[in-house]
Formats: structure tokens, sequence, C-alpha cells
């Protein structure tokens, strides 16, 4: 592994942060939220979005209009059957409604917690990806390949960008925190 490798998997890892966070609810409406929902179409689990399309016309209600409108009760069962969700949809024969309740106190302090667990995942993919990138300088300089200096000049720029990548980690989830604690 390579320093131009390194860094591309650090970013990797910030991209699954990200989709990970947007997934949080924060108790406004934003079609993210459904993402993980999958459902029974046509005799296969299928994403949400690949059967319906998900609008936000109001801050605390999600619309959902099915591709094929035989997909209606797949869609208000795949939303009820995400527990993480908490979400109780409603339609009218045409769309499905799903009004998002404010977060209780409680609740919000939940999910807060929740971000750092995810934060530490990140974290934890970052030190594996670190402990691999060196273990690959250590053998190259067991091999002669590079030098001393040059390893330590090596092992000081993965600490730089590790030490970026933590500091993106905790602005991403410190900007969620501020999203989901706001009432």
């Amino acid at each position: 592994m390579e320093m131009s490798e390194f860094k591309q998997k650090l970013g990797q890892a910030i991209g699954r942060l990200e989709e990970d966070l947007k997934k949080v609810r924060t108790g406004r409406a934003h079609p993210d939220m459904l993402d993980g929902v999958r459902v029974e179409a046509y005799g296969t689990p299928m994403p949400l979005n690949q059967v319906a399309n998900v609008t936000v016309p109001e801050p605390q209600l999600l619309q959902i209009t099915p591709f094929d409108p035989q997909n209606l009760d797949a869609i208000v069962e795949g939303i009820r059957k995400d527990e993480a969700l908490g979400l109780n949809p409603s339609d009218d024969g045409r769309v499905v409604r799903v009004n998002i309740p404010p977060l209780t106190e409680e609740r919000r302090a939940q999910i807060a917690k929740q971000l750092g667990t995810n934060a530490e995942e990140a974290r934890i993919v970052s030190r594996n990806i670190r402990q691999d990138v060196l273990n690959n300088f250590k053998k190259q300089k067991s091999a002669g390949e590079i030098t001393e200096d040059d390893l330590r000049s090596l092992e000081k720029e993965v600490q730089e960008e590790l030490d970026k990548f933590n500091k993106q980690v905790d602005e991403l989830v410190k900007a969620k925190e501020d999203e989901v604690m706001k009432v």
C-alpha cells in the first residue's frame, strides 16, 4: 500500500461516515432518512428509491410517490418494518405520507450517543488502514527499498494524514450533533 492508496482509503472511510450520518434522524424530514428502507416489489427486495420518488413538501413531512401504484402497500410495509426509524406512514391510495414527529430530549441524547459510535467506527477503520500502510513501509525497509529516514518521514506523513482525518470526523459528527440537538 502506497501513500496515495492510504489517502484514498481514508477518503472512502469519510464517505462512508457521511452516508451513515445522512441516515440519522434529526427531527426534520429529509429524503435520505429512507435510504436504508427496502421494499418487497415484483417479488424481490429493492431500495425504496428504485420504486418511488421521495420528496419533502413540509419540514416535518415526507411524501413518497410510487412509480407503480401497486407498490403502495409494500412501501408502507417497508417503512414500518424499519424499526430504527420508528415512523408510521399513511397512504391515501396514491401517495404515502410520513409525519416526522419532533424528537424528545431523551431520543436526542440517544442519537448523540449513536453519533459517537459512528465516529469511533470510522476511527477504528482509519487505525486499521494506518496499520496496513505502516506494515507495508516496514517491509519495504526490511527489503532495502527505503531507508530508515524515509521510513520515519513516511510514518510522520501517515500520522499527519490521520490527524486530518480525525479532525474531519470530529467536525462531521459535531455538525450532525448540533443538527440533532437543535429543537
